[in-house]
């Protein structure tokens, strides 16, 4: 039995850019509804942030349709039953609705289909299987309404044979029951993980981290992270990521200050404090270079901070590796040492009213005194500079190069 509700329309789903290409649809006698994540957060009262449309039509008919309202389409994947309208610079996504032909855990075969239930059962959770109306109307097939509000993660169908169609529902299952799971999971749901879950090295690399990553930027994520471990979920993908003393008192620090949750910043925590550890995890989860080097310092930081404290030491780090990297390390270390908030604040504020300074000599300067290119220069530019941090970064350049001419002799 279907139950429909009537809601206002957010801000999201009620922009002009939306409503061009729900308009040209319509005129064509296309039936067109918003699915998926746009619909659950609008019942729950939760900001919007991806669009998605899925229509009766066939993709031809709504390139056709679109096109001949003057929107800009891209065939992004059409094998697939999805284009891309573009509006003004504002990409759209309309998907045909489908069903599922042939799945092996990993992608589907899909055929399309003009049947609303059809297109909803095929989606993983009950919350995910909603679709809206432009008026308002929400189409609910399988309780998903009842099931968001209540905070009840539950498989459309049987858990199992959801899982084994795409692996990847797992760490699915996982991650909404970090940001929308109130109480106890659902037992076959998990029952149904733990016995499928030998099967989730098969799944690429950017596909995990996309889900462990989300899962990470949860207000709370380390009870499910734990449930993850208990149930022999982590010890397929991620054995290392075992802090979760030290994950729970960062995400309580970033509560207490009212930071957003990094999710990358969170997985160090989890992890060893060892390079070659987090060098292993970049590499399993395929991350980019720029993750990669930034999970490399803060497992193995290259230089100490003490996070209760705004001396010298903590300067001379704030210098050599940005106020950012510093912040996220003092952060680290007080999740470690299971400090509260008022102990570290002092630092954090260091750290916001830092301004980058530069050394304010060079190996130009040197060779200019007779100093010849070479490692005994670079040796005494760095001695120099070690002068001069050990000084609070004061002298400025004349007194840099008066402390150089003293070590030359020339003084």
């Amino acid at each position: 039995m279907t139950e429909r509700l009537r809601l206002a329309l957010p801000p999201a789903l009620s922009a002009a850019a939306v409503g061009r290409v729900l308009d040209a649809l319509a005129r064509g006698g296309a039936e067109v509804r918003f699915v998926g994540g746009c619909v659950r957060d609008a019942i729950l009262g939760r900001p919007v942030r991806d669009v998605d449309l899925a229509t009766d039509a066939l993709p031809q008919g709504v390139m056709a349709l679109l096109r001949a309202a003057g929107i800009g389409v891209v065939p992004t994947g059409v094998a697939h039953g999805t284009v891309t309208a573009v509006v003004d610079g504002t990409p759209v996504e309309v998907t045909t609705l489908r069903r599922d032909v042939e799945t092996d855990g990993r992608r589907a075969v899909v055929d399309f289909t003009d049947d609303w239930r059809e297109d909803a059962a095929r989606r993983d959770f009950t919350m995910n299987a909603l679709s809206l109306s432009p008026d308002g109307t929400v189409h609910d097939f399988f309780g998903g309404i009842a099931d968001a509000r209540a905070g009840r993660v539950l498989f459309v169908g049987d858990p199992e044979a959801r899982i084994r169609e795409d692996v990847l529902r797992i760490l699915r299952f996982f991650r909404f029951q970090a940001h929308y799971g109130r109480g106890a999971p659902d037992a076959a749901a998990l029952a149904a993980c733990r016995r499928l879950a030998p099967l989730l090295p098969r799944l690429s690399g950017e596909r995990v981290r996309a889900e462990l990553l989300r899962l990470l930027e949860a207000p709370d994520p380390a009870p499910v992270w734990r449930l993850m471990a208990d149930e022999g979920v982590l010890a397929r993908l991620l054995p290392e990521a075992a802090d979760l003393g030290r994950l729970d008192a960062l995400a309580g620090l970033e509560r207490a200050g009212g930071a957003a949750p990094d999710p990358l910043r969170r997985l160090a925590a989890l992890l060893p404090g060892s390079a070659a550890a987090a060098l292993d995890v970049a590499a399993r989860l395929r991350l980019s270079n720029r993750e990669r080097d930034r999970l490399v310092l803060l497992a193995e930081p290259p230089l100490a901070v003490d996070p209760s404290s705004p001396d010298r030491g903590n300067r001379r780090a704030l210098h050599r590796l940005g106020a950012a990297h510093f912040a996220d390390l003092v952060l680290l270390e007080a999740a470690a040492r299971r400090l509260g908030r008022a102990a570290i604040e002092p630092a954090l504020a260091a750290a916001a009213a830092w301004r980058p300074v530069s050394f304010p000599l060079a190996g130009r300067d040197l060779q200019a005194r007779g100093v010849p290119p070479g490692t005994g220069m670079g040796r005494l530019l760095k001695e120099l500079e070690a002068w001069w941090e050990d000084r609070d970064y004061r002298p400025d350049r004349a007194a840099c190069l008066a402390e150089l001419e003293r070590r030359l002799g020339h003084g």
